[in-house]
């Protein structure tokens, strides 16, 4: 058995003090509200009475997070499909690099497929940002979550990407526990999905060997959740606006605001594909590049298998068609899917203040939605081409 009791501080629970956590978060005054919100068919104690008895982590996760994320399935999904579980070994942990488009979901959809499959649940690399509180403190770390530290200074940022590096290294290599991380800083907000470079070198950090070898132990397997409606859409439109003038301060409450947003909206179909892991090949190719050309290609590697596996809508089609004035996409949509996207846009411009700029809302808007296909296109282009365009 290792030992990690050098990270405690961004390290998940234990069975023992998710118990006691999860007693505390049992005698909050807004829980049974929640309780009838996520699971109104059952009393109002329904989840102080599971949380006062939960005794270890696992139990957590099967008696109230998979029917969580089972509730939003049923009631803002119109459909839900995934594909690609045959590139799991259950005997293996792995990496998931995965794209972010819902703070919470995005994981937690994955943890469920793990779950309906009997293979072992990840922990979940998060932001310290999110943890606003003690009770979501509570909530989240006693959820699989590795805590990431963040807005702190180049040295303390060096010094915590170590840990972090050589937490998920140890787990993996030592078979103890899979780890999902998304594979950038926070959600995409601009519909593009490309790993950032920094991340593969953050991984690099705690490798004792070669760098052909310190990437094929990660076992990294990319993955890509893709929403018919965007978790958010317009929240992430709003922040990328007032971005270009200036920069953006969150309002207090706002990622717990973003966290029951992405929660409760309709999002229709939704679907998780998990692709197939980082070959040795494709690291042994990277190996033999200069310095940064080497995470170039890790990064590039990702990407294709998490573009590839995003699946497109008729939102994406139209929102394409609608920002470059023209019909190319027409044949995957009908007219009347126009009229019921451009309705729900304008629904979603309208709730935002008058004085932001509304033509600049309404392309970022359309982005979202947009620039999937546009990755999608460029990824086609380098098969033909075999350049690197993304």
């Amino acid at each position: 058995m290792i030992d990690l009791s050098e990270f405690q501080s961004i390290s998940p629970y234990t069975d023992e003090e998710a118990s006691v956590a999860l007693g505390k978060l049992a005698d909050h005054p807004l829980l049974s509200q929640f309780s009838n919100r996520f699971f109104p068919d059952e009393s109002p104690d329904f989840l102080k009475l599971i949380l006062k008895n939960i005794k270890t982590v696992d139990q957590f996760q099967e008696l109230v997070m998979s029917r969580f994320v089972e509730w939003a399935l049923t009631h803002t999904a119109k459909n839900f499909s995934y594909d690609g579980i045959s590139n799991l070994d259950p005997q293996k942990r792995f990496l998931a690099l995965s794209n972010h488009r819902d703070i919470i979901l995005d994981p937690a959809i994955m943890q469920l497929v793990l779950f309906r499959n009997g293979i072992p649940l990840t922990e979940i690399a998060v932001g310290d940002n999110l943890v606003s509180s003690e009770s979501i403190e509570y909530l989240l770390r006693s959820n699989r979550m590795i805590k990431v530290i963040r807005g702190i200074t180049a040295r303390e940022l060096y010094l915590s990407s170590q840990m972090l590096s050589k937490y998920i290294r140890l787990n993996i290599t030592n078979q103890r526990s899979s780890i999902w991380l998304a594979q950038r800083q926070g959600r995409t907000k601009n519909g593009y999905d490309i790993t950032e470079q920094g991340l593969l070198k953050m991984l690099d950090m705690s490798g004792t060997a070669d760098f052909q070898q310190n990437f094929e132990e990660l076992n990294i397997t990319p993955m890509s959740i893709s929403y018919e409606y965007e978790p958010c859409d317009i929240l992430k439109a709003r922040e990328v606006v007032i971005s270009r003038k200036h920069k953006y301060v969150k309002a207090e409450g706002e990622d717990l605001n973003s966290i029951l947003v992405g929660i409760q909206q309709y999002k229709g179909n939704i679907h998780l594909n998990i692709g197939t892991p980082l070959t040795s090949e494709e690291i042994a190719e990277a190996a033999l590049c200069d310095k940064n050309d080497r995470y170039q290609l890790i990064r590039h590697a990702v990407d294709r298998r998490v573009i590839d596996g995003y699946r497109l809508w008729k939102n994406n089609y139209i929102a394409y068609d609608l920002l470059n004035q023209s019909y190319k996409y027409s044949h995957m949509y009908e007219p009347a899917d126009v009229e019921q996207f451009i309705a729900y846009m304008q629904k979603q411009l309208d709730t935002v203040e008058p004085e932001i700029n509304r033509e600049d809302l309404r392309r970022i808007f359309l982005d979202i939605y947009a620039n999937p296909v546009v990755t999608k296109e460029l990824l086609e282009k380098e098969k033909v081409t075999g350049s690197i365009l993304l």
